[in-house]
């Protein structure tokens, strides 16, 4: 059966259980209680608030490019068509400006705008819903303080039947779990608080976890890594020591690279880049310890036995092109036995970002170059230039495969197609 039949035929099957199941599910149709009382806010409830709205990265989604920050509008492409990003700012007419701190936590807990509808999942609130009444208020508190925009939404621009908000009833029936993060007492105090960050406000999962035809994502299979839908970039697994895994890194490398962007084991770029410099890097260094600490924490579920170079598979040709490369215009900052200059240029032997099974990071890196975010730990940071107009698709080809099996590395060849499916997505 052809992939597209199936997905039909899936989006049939909850079609028929949404319906069947419309009126009694639809959480938009429970009582609400719309004289509830707004929150008194002081001074330190709204500081609070800020520090955990940044925490939540609200600011990245809810702000399109040069635009105000909180009034919306920002386009996220989906494989099922546009979302424009709403207006949170305080306004009356445009923003949430009349909404109770009630409608503000049940939409961040439950999915469900104030006036009923189901959100689309671009909003995390499949994570959301596990932060904890006190903070939901918190954050509405600071988002009440900061200065109205009237600034009009925009529809959705998503194609049938995407474009029909009933049919969540189903996918929220497969992938969503209601319900506030309870502590695990087993665990250390720094432990929880590092689990409450990174399964709640941090929203990791959203990125790290793969997703399916439906947008879609399993829980047995969170952090395992996944492609960014509609991004192109490759988030990688955090249980797996050959990927992303945290296991074999100290506590103090973590928090570095959460917090700075770079670290003596690696350097963030691309989608993780602006999640450091919107969010990470304002986190205080007790909950960049505990994030550390529970990441640290994650079981390692890659039990295949360890890979081997791969060298033996690449041509003599492709690897004397892809060292002449590598020569010319990476050994400068990178060594020529790739150990690097860290953190300011980051090692490439044995660096697990560049061995792993997905090469589309490092083929990006290759083509866009770009710099890691300016922080408060790391405000001058040294950044990669691109070479996409210098370098052809098998040069860019070979020094990619060149980094990926040199020095004992255990990366697969790259080629020149799958370079250029790459190169097709660059601005012109």
């Amino acid at each position: 059966m052809r992939k597209s039949a199936r997905i039909a035929l899936t989006v049939g099957a909850i079609a028929i259980a949404a319906a069947g199941g419309y009126y009694f599910l639809r959480p938009g149709m429970l009582p609400q209680n719309d004289a509830a009382p707004q929150l008194n806010a002081s001074t330190q409830l709204i500081n609070k608030g800020e520090y955990l709205a940044r925490v939540g990265d609200c600011i990245a989604c809810h702000t399109q490019p040069n635009g105000v920050p909180f009034a919306g509008g920002r386009a996220m492409p989906t494989p099922f068509g546009a979302l424009y990003v709403p207006n949170i700012t305080p306004d009356d007419e445009t923003g949430i400006g009349l909404w109770t701190s009630d409608e503000f936590y049940r939409t961040m807990h439950s999915g469900i705008s104030r006036t009923g509808d189901l959100l689309y999942p671009a909003m995390p609130y499949p994570q959301y819903t596990q932060v904890t009444r006190e903070d939901s208020d918190a954050i509405y508190a600071y988002l009440m303080s900061i200065a109205p925009v009237k600034q009009k939404n925009r529809e959705h621009e998503l194609r049938f039947p995407y474009n029909n908000r009933d049919l969540l009833v189903g996918w929220r029936t497969l992938y969503f779990k209601e319900g506030e993060f309870q502590p695990d007492p087993k665990q250390s105090v720094e432990w929880n608080r590092g689990a409450y960050l990174v399964k709640g406000l941090g929203h990791c999962a959203m990125c790290h976890t793969a997703v399916n035809a439906l947008g879609g994502s399993s829980e047995a299979k969170a952090f395992e890594g996944g492609m960014i839908p509609n991004q192109n970039w490759y988030a990688p697994s955090l249980t797996s020591n050959r990927e992303a895994g945290l296991g074999n890194w100290t506590i103090k490398e973590i928090t570095d690279l959460l917090q700075s962007g770079g670290s003596h084991r690696g350097t963030v770029y691309g989608p993780m880049a602006e999640v450091v410099f919107n969010s990470l890097q304002y986190m205080t260094d007790e909950d960049a310890k505990a994030m550390a600490v529970y990441l640290k924490a994650l079981p390692q579920k890659d039990n295949s036995p360890p890979p081997t170079s791969q060298a033996r598979l690449v041509s003599p040709e492709t690897m004397e092109l892809g060292r002449k490369v590598y020569v010319a215009q990476c050994a400068m900052c990178h060594s020529e036995d790739g150990r690097g200059q860290p953190p300011a240029y980051p090692p490439l032997a044995g660096n697990q970002s560049i061995t792993m099974e997905t090469p589309v990071n490092s083929i990006r890196m290759v083509l866009n170059g770009g710099y890691p975010p300016g922080t408060k730990k790391n405000p001058r940071p040294h950044g990669m230039p691109p070479f996409s107009h210098i370098l052809n698709d098998d040069e860019v080809a070979a020094v990619t495969t060149y980094i990926r099996v040199a020095w004992g590395n255990t990366g697969t060849p790259v080629n020149a197609k799958q370079v250029n499916d790459l190169r097709t997505l660059l601005p012109e």
